[in-house]
């Protein structure tokens, strides 16, 4: 998940998908037509109802309903900048873009850029901050930079692994106060995680067991996913996405994770490797299960916004989430037909791989929890989680002799 570029990577669109968004906001025009005082103390009760939904996830496809908010400003553009280089990600983030400005009357905007178009992947919080972009929609890993806590933000080896555990974690646990006192320290307010899917592993040769990627030149996005990866006896490098197939077309790397199917098929992955590397059946990846992106907002953008509208884009992005996450995973099953055309073969790992990854997942855990006090304690939220009979992932002979510096 690095900085590459759009060109050259084919925009996919869903047929239809403004028409049906139409569809899905006719019933509220006629609010959005009338008084303008009526209209807005309707729709704000509207919003203020939607958010008393329990985690507001049950009804978050509802939200994305007009609403006319009381912003500061009225006609308020923000430039927002994502991650997505191309292909499915990126034509639904402009999709979605485009429907703010109705949605909210006209008094706030997105205006989408994709990976790079205004500044790298890897200045994203620095154009947020100075201004020169009002939000971003990154992958949210990308924080550790600036945030060490944030590599627990995201998803990590072996840890929750799917992603209704992270909403739980965030929207239940008090993850998301959490990640918003870390932000607003450096100036950023976090809205709330995207969900997009796993990350997978490409490769040249096949990999049926964690003793195949020893000795592997492999691309991983660093931190702890390239220690763990040395740790079971790879040869980890990192590389922009950009990088990444002709590094494989030239053999420079063997080895190469990326994010989902569809996504890689776009990038013509199928061309310059055989095999696919799961986890086991209904595990996909081992060390990025649910790799999530988030929507971030200069503290500045979002003070001028009023508490109304804030409630708006807080609730919208998690309509957003879900959205996302469901046309990923569509284009992802259309994905692997196209992979299985090209003759590419799917390998698993096995649960006694799992056994043994974690083994060397677990002090790598903690390594990372102690280099930072907020790191710890986001960490061990979501460790006594992983140990509750809900989950049950870890056990106390796994994390034995380990301890949190809290």
């Amino acid at each position: 998940m690095s900085n590459i570029k759009g060109s050259g990577v084919s925009d996919v669109h869903t047929q239809g998908a403004q028409a049906d968004a139409a569809d899905r906001e006719a019933p509220f025009r006629e609010a959005v037509e009338g008084v303008v005082t009526a209209r807005r103390q309707f729709l704000k009760n509207s919003v203020l109802a939607a958010g008393g939904i329990a985690g507001g996830l049950a009804g978050a496809a509802t939200l994305s309903a007009p609403y006319i908010g009381t912003a500061k400003a009225a006609g308020t553009t923000w430039k927002i900048q994502t991650s997505w280089p191309g292909g499915v990600g990126l034509q639904i983030f402009k999709d979605w873009c485009a429907t703010i400005a109705e949605k909210t009357g006209g008094e706030l905007a997105f205006q989408p850029f994709g990976a790079n178009d205004v500044v790298g992947d890897f200045q994203l919080f620095d154009a947020v901050k100075n201004g020169v972009l009002q939000a971003v929609n990154p992958f949210t890993i990308y924080a550790q930079g600036i945030i060490p806590a944030a590599v627990f933000l995201s998803s990590y080896p072996l840890g929750l692994r799917n992603p209704h555990e992270y909403d739980v974690f965030y929207y239940g646990l008090g993850g998301i106060e959490m990640a918003r006192e870390l932000y607003a320290a450096q100036g950023m307010h976090f809205v709330g995680i995207v969900h997009h899917g796993p990350n997978i592993i490409h490769s040249k040769v096949p990999i049926r067991s964690i003793d195949d990627f020893r000795g592997r030149k492999m691309r991983v996005p660093g931190g702890m996913v390239a220690e763990v990866f040395q740790g079971i006896g790879a040869k980890t490098t990192v590389l922009p996405g950009s990088e990444i197939f002709p590094a494989l077309e030239k053999g420079t790397i063997d080895v190469a994770d990326y994010v989902g199917p569809a996504v890689n098929y776009a990038l013509g992955f199928s061309q310059v490797t055989k095999y696919i590397s799961m986890g086991p059946p209904g595990f996909m990846s081992l060390y990025q299960p649910v790799d999530m992106m988030d929507i971030t907002v200069g503290m500045q953008a979002w003070n001028a916004l009023s508490p109304e509208m804030q409630q708006f884009v807080e609730l919208e992005t998690r309509s957003y989430s879900l959205e996302h996450h469901a046309a990923i995973q569509k284009a992802d099953q259309e994905a692997w037909k196209k992979f299985e055309a090209d003759g590419t073969e799917v390998t698993r790992l096995t649960q006694d791989d799992v056994a043994l990854m974690t083994e060397v997942a677990v002090p790598i855990w903690y390594k990372y929890a102690n280099k930072d006090k907020a790191a710890a304690r986001i960490f061990k939220t979501q460790l006594d989680y992983m140990m509750s009979g809900s989950l049950g992932y870890v056990t106390p002979d796994i994390v034995e002799g380990m301890e949190l510096d809290l």
